[in-house]
């Protein structure tokens, strides 16, 4: 699957808008997609390092349209965790040499309230 395949929309209520402060935000997301598809999905869209990924699927609800009744369809919800600190990483190479990494990750998802 592709990233934009995974991601379909972000959720934006006020828990939601809460978490935010927390470097944490709600997608609704693909009910096929597992939590490691999600986490490389967020870091391919967004440039930002996942830390943690939560997924709740979310069951539908009982509607009904005067004597008809229905029923709205099943949905993933994925919370996920954002590095609003992203540091350098340091490892020994060979001969013993210290090697720095520091990629260049963003500390919010500036989109998220734009949708």
């Amino acid at each position: 699957m592709r990233a934009e395949d995974i991601i379909i929309k972000p959720i934006i209520t006020e828990e939601s808008n809460a978490g935010l402060q927390e470097g944490k935000y709600t997608f609704k997301v693909n009910k096929k997609a597992t939590k490691v598809d999600i986490a490389n999905a967020v870091e391919k869209l967004f440039e930002v390092k996942v830390l943690k990924v939560n997924t709740i699927t979310v069951k539908g609800k009982e509607k009904r349209v005067g004597r008809n009744v229905g029923k709205t369809s099943d949905w993933k919800k994925a919370i996920v965790t954002i590095d609003t600190n992203p540091s350098e990483k340091t490892y020994q190479s060979k001969g013993g040499k210290e090697v720095k990494v520091s990629k260049k990750y963003k500390t919010s998802i500036d989109e998220f309230m734009g949708a």
